[in-house]
C-alpha cells in the first residue's frame, strides 16, 4: 500500500497542437517546486501521480497550490488488487473523514484492467456492501451523495481517494507570454499580478518609487508583496524594478492642477512602463484597474490615461467588486502587507476633486509646461531591477533615506 497524490491538469488537455507544451511546461514548474523533497513523480498524458516516499503530503499539497495550471489533487492510496482489503481501508479512510456523522455516500469505479471480470457497477455494489456492514453511519445516494469513494482499477492496482483540492486553474507560466505588471503598495495590483501569473504570463513587476517624499517602508511593502507573489512564479522567484519617481512626482505637483494630477502621474507612468516592456521583450502592460472604483478608473480616465501608449494594457480586475478583490488579495497572502500604513506616490498627494471624465488633450496641455521626456529617460536608466525570492529577507527599511542609498 503507497500513498500518493493524484494531480490533474484540466483545460490543459484540451489545447490541441499545443497540448504536449502546455503539460510539459506544468511538469517543468512541478519539478521546480517540488524540487528538495524525497518524492518521485509518474507522470501520464492527462494526469500524474506524485509518490510521496515518506514526505509530508500537507506540504506538498501546500507547494501544488502555487502552481499556475493544475486543476486539482486527490491523495491516493494505491492497493493491490484484493475486494476485502480494499474494503477494510476504504472503512478507515471513511470513518476518518466523516467522524461518525450521517452522510449519504456512493462508490464510483473506473474499471481500465478489463481483465477483472467484474463491470465497474458491479465492482461498486460489492465494494459498498462491504462498507455499509462496518460503518453505519452510511446512507446511500448514487445520484447526489455528500461523499463519493472513488476506485481506478489498472493493472498495477487499484487508486483509491476520496476528496478533490482544487488548485489554481488557469495556464503554467510561461506559456501566455510576458508582462509587466505596475505593482503599487495597495490592495488591487498585487491580485492583478496573480491573475496574468494564473493565466501563464511570465510578470515582472514595476514599482514607482519616490523616496525620499516617501519613506522606505513604502517601498518595503512593495518587496514583501513580491516575495509573495514569488511563491507563483518559476523558480519562486519575481523580477521587480523599481523606477525612482521623486523627480517626476515634484514637476507633475508643481505644473499641473490639481484635478489632473493623479490622470497625468498615470500617464507618466504607462509611458515609463512601456520602455520597461520594450526593454525586456514583453508584450502587454498589467494594471490594477477596476472600472468605476475610484476617479482615475473611470472609462473616460483609462482612455486618456491610455492614449499615451500604443502598448496592449490588461487590467484583469475590471468587472470586480471590491470584495471580491479583497477576498482574493486575502487567499493570496497579500492583503495583511497592503493595509500597512505607508503611503506611496499614487496615494500621498491624493487630489480632494480629481476629474473623473480627463481629456487627453488637456492632459497634454498640463505635461507641455515641463519637460518630462527627459525625466522618463533618466528613470528608465536609473531604474533598479531586483530578483525578489520567495522568502527573502531582503529589507530596505533601515538603509537610509531613497532606495538607491539602502542598497549600497
Amino acid at each position: 500500500m503507497n500513498e500518493l497524490i493524484l494531480v490533474r491538469y484540466g483545460d490543459l488537455i484540451l489545447k490541441g497542437r499545443n497540448k504536449r507544451y502546455f503539460i510539459s511546461t506544468a511538469n517543468d514548474r512541478v519539478r521546480e517546486k517540488l524540487s528538495g523533497l524525497p518524492v518521485e513523480l509518474d507522470f501520464h498524458h492527462d494526469r500524474f501521480y506524485v509518490v510521496l516516499n515518506k514526505a509530508a503530503k500537507a506540504e506538498v499539497i501546500e507547494r501544488l497550490r502555487h502552481i499556475p495550471g493544475l486543476y486539482s489533487f486527490s491523495l491516493v492510496t494505491k492497493m493491490a488488487i484484493d475486494y476485502s482489503e480494499i474494503a477494510k481501508r476504504a472503512v478507515y479512510l471513511i470513518g476518518e473523514e466523516t467522524s461518525g456523522k450521517k452522510i449519504t455516500f456512493k462508490v464510483e469505479t473506473k474499471r481500465a484492467d478489463k481483465t477483472i471480470k467484474e463491470t465497474s457497477t458491479e465492482i461498486s455494489q460489492i465494494i459498498a456492501k462491504m462498507i455499509l456492514r462496518n460503518l453505519d453511519n452510511l446512507e446511500v445516494d448514487v445520484h447526489n451523495p455528500e461523499l463519493t469513494l472513488y476506485l481506478d482499477f489498472r493493472r498495477d492496482g487499484c487508486y483509491m481517494y476520496l476528496n478533490q483540492i482544487m488548485g489554481l486553474g488557469g495556464f503554467p507560466i510561461p506559456v501566455s507570454g510576458k508582462v509587466v505588471t505596475l505593482l503599487s503598495g495597495g490592495i488591487d495590483s498585487p491580485v492583478a499580478a496573480f491573475l496574468a501569473m494564473k493565466k501563464g504570463m511570465e510578470t515582472e513587476l514595476v514599482h514607482f518609487e519616490s523616496t525620499p517624499l516617501t519613506p522606505l517602508e513604502a517601498v518595503q511593502k512593495t518587496i514583501d508583496i513580491a516575495k509573495v507573489l514569488a511563491q507563483y512564479a518559476p523558480l519562486d522567484t519575481i523580477k521587480l524594478h523599481l523606477v525612482p519617481f521623486a523627480q517626476i512626482h515634484q514637476e507633475i505637483i508643481a505644473n499641473v492642477p490639481e484635478p489632473y494630477l493623479i490622470t497625468i502621474m498615470r500617464r507618466m507612468m504607462i509611458r515609463i512602463a512601456s520602455g520597461i516592456m520594450n526593454r525586456i521583450g514583453a508584450s502587454a502592460i498589467v494594471t490594477g484597474d477596476s472600472i468605476g472604483q475610484v476617479a482615475s478608473q473611470t472609462l473616460e480616465s483609462l482612455i486618456a490615461i491610455g492614449e499615451v501608449t500604443d502598448a496592449l494594457i490588461l487590467r484583469p480586475l475590471s468587472n470586480l467588486d471590491k470584495l471580491d478583490i479583497i477576498r482574493l488579495s486575502r487567499e493570496i497572502g497579500t492583503m495583511d502587507i497592503s493595509i500597512r500604513a505607508f503611503n506611496d506616490c499614487c496615494s500621498v498627494y491624493v487630489p480632494k476633486n480629481p476629474v473623473i471624465r480627463p481629456q487627453a488633450k488637456i492632459a497634454a496641455k498640463y505635461e507641455s509646461k515641463f519637460e518630462f521626456d527627459s525625466m522618463i529617460v533618466k528613470a528608465l536608466k536609473e531604474s533598479v531591477a531586483l530578483d525578489v525570492k520567495a522568502g527573502d529577507s531582503l529589507n530596505l527599511a533601515n538603509g537610509g533615506l531613497t532606495v538607491r542609498e539602502a542598497l549600497e
